[in-house]
């Protein structure tokens, strides 16, 4: 997706001028409009005319229209997505308040309005156009004193840091200068692996290199990681694989993801984490019921407690026509978000998506019992219905 302008006041009122470039896109759009939104597109209109002798043809012609919307259908076989509702603009060819359903077409420009936007609608927009979002790898490609920080998304590998320290040669008797440059090297590049990895979407961060270069490197990043107790790094040392490059250049990495082993880490899809997040849910129902609670009222009182490690919410549930309902359940994520938690939103075209759903789309992993809410396990049914 990529973003062409973004115009959001104060109030969150505003529109975004959106261009979906994959058929992934028209599932983001999907998630992105709702009834009462407006809507504008490059569309076709079948207009009758009338000649001189008073007979009457029609004819097809491409016009843009602004809608007002009131329904939103969306076809996940073929990725396709209409949006019926009544004009609201002056058009030459179409009447105010006529119906007209428009098909959203890839690689063509449509303009979003929003009374309000809110976060949890802000932040797909952000990933769906922002690469980062969409790269299952992450590499380290890299040679003493030269490392190349890349994202490699399907279509793409982008450069997102570089990171040059000069490391003067080591001399007879006195290496001190060279070990300190070198460890000032690692240090930069560890920080820009932080600062440029999502972690939450990359599923393998290949180290490659020349030599032992990436075995040094990486002993020193996780004996940094012990000292300073950094969980991001120790809980996702599992997806670092070390792989030989000819150099610290980019093109190197063309050798790092050739090799075999790369290939077989790289066959997970990108749902693992949804999958691994509800199984772990489903444990901690069956061995610690107290730390695991689904329905809406139970997820809200544990969120009350300050008690939600990890919130599990599906994407259609944003998609509620009723105002409030919706907004009850993005103030439900940002609240999470606020207490350090994590949130995992499942997309309802997963197997595990479609699982949660049956659960009543929210569910809940607490960092503490929270006996109290056992008692109330009754009224944990859908209410949100």
């Amino acid at each position: 997706m990529k973003l062409v302008r973004k115009n959001i006041e104060e109030d969150n009122a505003g529109q975004v001028t959106l261009v979906p470039e994959e058929p992934e896109d028209m599932w983001h759009t999907y998630n992105l409009v709702q009834v009462g939104d407006s809507l504008r597109a490059s569309t076709i209109r079948k207009v009758q005319t009338e000649s001189s002798t008073g007979s009457v043809g029609s004819n097809r012609v491409r016009t843009t229209l602004t809608l007002c919307v009131e329904a939103i259908d969306f076809d996940s076989q073929a990725c396709q997505l209409r949006v019926k509702g009544t004009n609201i603009q002056e058009n030459e060819y179409v009447k105010m308040g006529a119906y007209h359903t428009i098909e959203l077409e890839p690689n063509r420009q449509f303009t979003l309005a929003k009374k309000q936007w809110d976060s949890v609608v802000l932040e797909r927009i952000e990933q769906a156009c922002d690469p980062a979002w969409s790269a299952d790898v992450a590499a380290v490609v890299m040679q003493e004193g030269l490392a190349h920080i890349c994202l490699v998304t399907p279509s793409m590998t982008l450069t997102r840091a570089k990171v040059e320290v000069n490391i003067p040669r080591k001399r007879k008797g006195n290496c001190s200068q060279h070990d300190r440059a070198l460890e000032r090297f690692y240090e930069q590049v560890v920080q820009a692996i932080q600062r440029h990895i999502h972690f939450d979407v990359v599923k393998c961060i290949l180290v490659a290199s020349p030599g032992f270069v990436r075995e040094q490197f990486c002993d020193y990043m996780f004996q940094q990681a012990v000292k300073t107790d950094n969980k991001l790094l120790l809980e996702n040392r599992s997806k670092f694989l070390q792989v030989h490059a000819s150099s610290g250049h980019k093109y190197s990495l063309k050798e790092a993801l050739c090799d075999p082993t790369v290939a077989s880490r790289l066959s997970d899809t990108k749902a693992a984490g949804e999958v691994k997040a509800l199984d772990d849910f489903y444990k901690m129902l069956q061995h610690e019921p107290d730390r695991a609670f689904y329905g809406l009222k139970q997820v809200e009182k544990a969120n009350e407690a300050m008690a939600i490690d990890t919130l599990l919410i599906s994407d259609e549930l944003f998609r509620h026509q009723d105002v409030a309902t919706r907004s009850r359940y993005v103030r439900l994520v940002d609240s999470v978000k606020e207490n350090a938690g994590t949130v995992r939103i499942f997309s309802s075209l997963h197997v595990s998506g479609e699982q949660l759903s049956q659960l009543t789309g929210v569910a809940a992993i607490l960092r503490f019992p929270v006996p109290e809410l056992s008692d109330q396990e009754g009224d944990s049914s859908s209410e949100e219905d």
